[in-house]
């Protein structure tokens, strides 16, 4: 069943550290902790430079939703700056990530227990159709405007931060209808 997942309903929850604040879009099974679950989608806001957490087992994937640019340095060699041209960026969890900010930054974060399922991130856009590749889809609305997500008699309207989250049992086909061009970012996750 299809589920709306406003971006008003969720809290955030600051940082061991200090450095920026998480929440938490959806996770399997639902309130599962970090240590037990199978997927985790949130936003986190890096408003300080510092380390990330480590996440081992774990797969990760990053993009960029507000904010000019984030400097990361991975296992001490490798340098990625996310910005809106290089929004994107997948990595280990258990790799050694630290992050640079001149201002605060707001990222999609996908997070998969690599040994129970894995997944695929990307940007798409409305207006446009959605034909489902995995039994569990989540799309967010990352940029300005509105967006009617329809299949057959079921019909959602997003904003800007708002989540959909479709299972096994929701239609293979979506049409996702906008006035102007809309950012969306689309999550399979494969079980």
């Amino acid at each position: 069943m299809a589920i709306l997942i406003p971006h008003a309903s969720l809290r955030a929850a600051a940082w061991k550290n200090g450095g920026g604040s998480t929440t938490e879009i959806a996770v399997s099974p639902k309130g599962a902790g970090f240590e037990d679950f199978d997927w985790r989608i949130s936003l986190a806001t890096i408003t300080a430079s510092g380390p990330f957490s480590s996440f081992p087992g774990i797969d990760r994937s990053l993009m960029l939703v507000d904010g000019a640019s984030v400097s990361l340095t991975i296992d001490g060699t490798r340098k990625v700056v996310l910005t809106a041209a290089q929004p994107m960026l997948w990595f280990p969890g258990e790799a050694d990530v630290s992050a640079v900010v001149t201002a605060a930054t707001t990222d999609f974060n996908v997070m998969t227990r690599r040994s129970r399922c894995r997944h695929q991130l990307e940007k798409i856009a409305a207006p446009g159709r959605l034909i489902r590749r995995s039994n569990t889809t989540l799309l967010f609305v990352a940029g300005e405007g509105t967006v009617q997500a329809r299949s057959g008699d079921q019909q959602f309207a997003l904003s800007r931060y708002d989540a959909l989250l479709l299972d096994a049992g929701d239609a293979p086909q979506w049409q996702l209808e906008a006035s102007q061009d809309v950012a969306i970012f689309r999550v399979d996750l494969f079980i």
